[in-house]
């Protein structure tokens, strides 16, 4: 479900390799996630550009691992959301609590 790339200035990329995020892959992709951060104490950016379909659990999950993170300092930030996902994250104002990025180029500078 994740693939993961070690990135430039502290940030380690990780691809979310599913189309549809939802209730049954949430806690397994929680559990990765803070699984990541506490074997590289990094800040993550999750590129979710092949995810076409979230629900409002995976959402929770995101929201879950985020606090994990931010607990210790660190951020997720989130990389090529489609149009409709970007449009979820602004509808439930999680536009608001995530950097919300493109490329991941964007977030490497």
């Amino acid at each position: 479900m994740i693939k993961v790339y070690k990135a430039d200035n502290d940030i380690l990329l990780v691809t979310l390799d599913i189309k549809e995020a939802s209730l049954e892959n949430g806690d397994a992709f929680k559990a990765e996630i803070i699984k990541l951060f506490d074997k590289y104490h990094t800040s993550i950016a999750i590129d979710m550009s092949a995810v076409e379909y979230i629900d409002s659990s995976f959402l929770g999950s995101i929201v879950s691992a985020f606090k994990h993170l931010i607990s210790f300092q660190a951020e997720l930030v989130l990389v090529g959301l489609s149009k409709d996902i970007t449009n979820l994250f602004a509808l439930t104002r999680l536009d608001k609590v995530f950097k919300i990025y493109n490329t991941f180029n964007e977030v490497s500078k």
